[in-house]
């Protein structure tokens, strides 16, 4: 493969994108590979174009290696089979919904485990089918509020999604770790440095989910890991491990505490006041009370309170994943319930659900709200003046926080992007469709599925995140659109050189892009190579004479020359 930059539709940017924050965001912009064509949608260039297939082909040739078989489905779906799971309604605004000319309803798939479901009940009948791993590559839609970060977060994007179909738990978990050791594979590949992680499936249903988290600042999953015994999940998955046994016995006293509708304000006040006969209060010994309503897909709102220790946050996405398929919004309507007295709220009497952090178990005692302006209780013991409808983990993880799988781990919190999640679907989809074949023994049997989806846009992005410096992109070689850029200095024949070392570069197995423009100053040629980020660059200018280029190495900044006869060889033996 030759491209030449001379008939190439690119165009290098000099400033930084105004609405860019990501730097693969921006990079991707500046350097030619993407451009915006609506909030959320990209258009793929030909250089981003190049990237995203060799993307592609690595996924296909791994998916393909474990096992499973390419369908292609339609993206504009009916609504039939998504009623009939339930998501129609569970996505909410999450999906985007239109009606056709005969005012039938359709969706954008943001998934397709309905069509896969289906196509499997159509042509399938006998144990012998089974087990059966199907996938496709295809765009979905999401119909994200805040479309964000370029690829990272956009309402359209390319996925590849997989499913296996067995007809035993153990057939599941088999086809799970086969396809949790090829995604290991594909990252490797992909030049990703990724952690797995323990994950919640929220709509996708089923039991155990695992992600894949490329490591970045920019990722808007938080993760949490713990050096003594290798421990990871995301933080919506993390289990708080409670050792508490309150054995409390200080009776209950309401107070007097003007102008203390904050945690802060309250702790001050107590101390202040010497409250019990107190100076030492902390907000880990108070209880917070959140008001939150909770959304349920087709069903009315409800009005839902969580306690959390005082000195903690609750965190809206653990809230959210906690609840799921429901969602969850502050509730800010007061006026409307004069019980709920803003600031003030305690959990003894509380006339909505109560669900309270782990934290807060029987025996232990709190200084929380009396349910009256101004007023708050201490000494209010769970299980004797209160018991919560149940517990929750909503409250926000620390670094520090004990490990929940070993006795002497804490646990520390990095941020990564989600490149790929799998899950251990079950028969949600099978039960929904009563999805039966005939086992051995002649009597019906019901598959069971699981999932496994890879996010390939965004891991473009992931790979532009990690693989990055100052000057621009930096691809590994695997991923990169180009294995060598040739750049023509200037005039005196260098740009006829530069075209025939292209050449003899490309009938060696390489692929190269050589930068031949006219009128195009050398330091903008090299400011633009080292933006583009081609791992091995070959400069011919000054020394052409003599019959040397320059070869550079964009990830290490070497620099050497040598005759160009002989670049050929350095090259392939370099990139192996």
């Amino acid at each position: 493969m030759l491209l030449r930059m001379s008939t190439l539709l690119l165009k290098t940017l000099r400033e930084e994108p105004a609405d860019a924050e990501a730097p693969s965001h921006r990079l991707l912009l500046r350097a030619g590979y993407i451009r915006r064509a609506a909030p959320g949608g990209y258009t793929w260039l030909p250089l981003g174009k190049l990237v995203l297939d060799r993307v592609t082909a690595v996924v296909r040739e791994e998916m393909t290696a474990a096992g499973g078989q390419e369908v292609s489905f339609p993206a504009l779906l009916p609504r039939e089979p998504y009623d009939v799971s339930g998501r129609w309604t569970e996505y909410g605004d999450d999906i985007f919904t239109l009606q056709d000319r005969r005012g039938a309803d359709h969706l954008l798939a943001p998934t397709h485990e309905e069509m896969f479901t289906l196509l499997v009940q159509d042509l399938t009948s006998s144990y012998r089918d089974f087990p059966l791993v199907l996938f496709q590559i295809q765009t979905k839609f999401r119909d994200e509020a805040r479309p964000r970060g370029g690829l990272l977060r956009g309402r359209e994007f390319l996925m590849k999604d997989a499913y296996s179909f067995d007809l035993t738990d153990a057939g599941l978990a088999e086809a799970y770790q086969r396809m949790r050791e090829a995604y290991q594979r594909v990252f490797e590949r992909l030049g990703l440095e990724h952690t797995i992680v323990s994950a919640v499936s929220g709509a996708m249903g089923g039991s155990a989910s695992e992600e894949f988290l490329a490591t970045s600042e920019v990722g808007e999953d938080t993760f949490v890991g713990c050096a003594a015994c290798s421990y990871a999940a995301n933080t919506e998955a993390v289990t708080t491990p409670v050792s508490v046994t309150g054995t409390s016995d200080l009776s209950l006293e309401v107070h007097d505490t003007p102008d203390t509708p904050t945690i802060a304000s309250l702790v001050d006040h107590a101390n202040a006041h010497r409250l019990r006969g107190r100076a030492d209060w902390t907000a880990a010994d108070t209880l917070k009370n959140v008001v939150v309503t909770v959304h349920h897909p087709g069903r009315e709102p409800e009005l839902l309170a969580i306690g959390v220790p005082g000195d903690r946050e609750v965190d809206m996405k653990r809230l959210n994943a906690a609840l799921a398929p429901a969602t969850a919004t502050l509730f800010d309507d007061f006026a409307a319930r004069p019980d709920l007295v803003k600031g003030y709220i305690g959990p003894q009497g509380l006339k909505v659900r109560y669900l309270a952090d782990p934290r807060v178990a029987d025996g232990t005692a709190w200084l929380t709200g009396a349910n009256e302006p101004g007023r708050h209780a201490t000494g209010v013991v769970a299980g004797r003046d209160f018991t919560p409808d149940g517990t929750i983990e909503a409250a926000e993880v620390r670094a520090g926080d004990p490990c929940p799988r070993c006795a002497d781990g804490t646990l520390t919190i990095r941020r990564g992007i989600e490149i790929g999640h799998i899950f251990q679907l079950g028969r949600r989809y099978t039960d929904a469709f009563k999805l039966d074949v005939l086992a051995a023994d002649g009597k019906p049997v019901r598959p069971t599925m699981g999932s496994y989806g890879i996010g390939l846009s965004r891991a473009v992005a992931a790979i532009a995140e990690q693989h990055h410096d100052g000057r621009g992109l930096v691809w590994p070689r695997s991923m990169a659109p180009a294995d060598v850029h040739v750049v023509a200095a200037g005039k005196d024949g260098q740009v006829d050189a530069a075209l025939t070392l292209g050449a003899t570069l490309s009938r060696a197995g390489l692929r190269v892009l050589v930068d031949d423009r006219a009128n195009i100053s050398a330091g903008v040629k090299f400011t633009d190579a080292e933006l583009i980020g081609i791992p091995q660059a070959v400069v011919v200018g000054r020394r052409l004479t003599d019959g040397y280029g320059e070869l550079r190495d964009r990830r290490t900044g070497e620099r050497r020359e040598l005759p160009l006869v002989d670049i050929a060889g350095v090259i392939t033996a370099r990139l192996g």
